[in-house]
């Protein structure tokens, strides 16, 4: 079967009081852009199957921890989390496109961010946090923990509750999407030229690759030594200074197609740059593995070189999505649909299957292709079970049924 070729926009064109251009804009999909987060969230899956052999602290662990799982690990870590909020930031403004208005988008919004986010909360993560309580002593069975003790706030076992867990970054893009359809609501034609004047100003020359870099770098470090590097909603200033800035910008870049020359034009250096800031990114991660601690000039020249990685792979694997995945295929929609639910559930499976795999003493590499055949497997199961049911669409982060 022929594949079509990759979709190449005009010149970028500020021309928002045109319905023909938005409209055109708004029906055209980035397939793209879709194999990017189901690449993604793929990698995510396979990452978070690796940190129960990894030295990093986590959920749960195997007895022996694996330092050669260290450098390929640390290379993603800077670029993993960015990039997911970069393509849904992307997904956002085709969104808002089609929307009817700031407010229709801020609702379809909260309808597909908050309703998983509430059920995961509900039914999902208190797996987790059992498992979680359980490795510090917990006496009673699930039931109980699930019926009486997760629905308690403050440490319990050693354990904060209440918890998201991973289910944090569906938080921070529901903050992020309702901030912004606030915004519109309130100034939504003077944002949107904000933004093509900004993302012109940075079509020039070399700007795109160095301003943000140099932007991104400069909060990163003016927020190191202030407030904690802590998860949170209200509490991580250091992330949402990194991961807000790539929602925009792929909200930004979504509007503005004439920006994509640019991003051509400078994804060999942007690689070129990511790779020389691996290097202490590694280094760091080698020296003070673990929860060590480094020094306070390296441990600013690491944060340093994590967001200029961040930045710069971004850019190189947005490039590579519009030059050689923009095309469509018969598994890109079923599995663009199936990443939600995947992304739900995955993390809780891996949880879960490691607690009662790992006293069976079965091996790195068995444990490694159990947990990640497992996960996949529930996944699946969910995705194509829940899937056929209406009323629990939603809940999974599927749209609802068409009639």
């Amino acid at each position: 079967m022929t594949m079509p070729g990759p979709v190449r926009e005009q010149p970028f064109r500020v021309q928002h009081d045109s319905a023909s251009v938005a409209s055109l804009r708004a029906a055209q999909r980035h397939y793209g852009m879709d194999w990017l987060r189901i690449a993604a969230f793929g990698l995510l899956i396979v990452y978070h199957v690796a940190m129960v052999f990894a030295p990093w602290d986590w959920v749960i662990h195997t007895p022996q921890s694996y330092a050669v799982l260290v450098p390929p690990m640390a290379l993603l870590t800077p670029w993993r989390l960015p990039l997911l909020f970069a393509v849904s930031g992307y997904a956002s403004r085709k969104l808002y496109d089609r929307s009817a208005g700031p407010v229709a988008f801020g609702r379809s919004r909260a309808e597909r961010l908050l309703v998983p986010l509430a059920f995961g909360m509900a039914v999902i993560v208190p797996l987790e946090m059992w498992v979680r309580v359980m490795e510090t002593g917990y006496p009673h069975g699930y039931l109980r923990f699930w019926t009486v003790d997760y629905w308690r706030t403050g440490t319990f076992y050693g354990r904060e509750f209440p918890s998201w867990e991973h289910l944090w970054f569906v938080a921070y893009l529901a903050a992020y999407s309702l901030l912004l359809a606030g915004a519109l609501a309130l100034g939504g034609a003077r944002i949107l030229a904000a933004m093509d004047r900004a993302v012109a100003w940075l079509a020039t020359g070399r700007r795109l690759l160095w301003v943000p870099i140099g932007v991104l770098a400069a909060m990163r470090l003016a927020l190191l030594f202030v407030v904690p590097e802590r998860q949170g909603l209200f509490s991580d200033w250091a992330g949402h200074a990194q991961f807000l800035l790539m929602f925009l910008f792929g909200f930004a870049l979504a509007g503005a197609p004439g920006l994509w020359p640019t991003i051509h034009r400078n994804w060999k250096a942007a690689l070129a740059i990511a790779a020389l800031a691996g290097l202490p990114v590694v280094a760091t991660e080698m020296i003070w593995p673990g929860s060590a601690v480094p020094p306070h000039a390296i441990m600013a020249i690491d944060r340093a070189c994590r967001v200029t990685m961040a930045w710069t792979m971004i850019l190189t694997l947005f490039h590579i999505a519009e030059t050689w995945w923009n095309r469509d295929h018969k598994w890109r929609k079923p599995l663009a649909e199936a990443v939600f639910p995947f992304y739900i559930i995955h993390h809780t499976a891996i949880v879960l299957i490691a607690w009662y795999t790992l006293p069976l003493n079965l091996g790195p590499f068995t444990e490694f292709a159990l947990l990640l055949s497992g996960t996949m497997a529930a996944c699946i199961a969910v995705y194509l079970i829940g899937g056929r049911i209406g009323w629990f669409r939603p809940l999974i982060g599927l749209a609802p049924k068409r009639a």
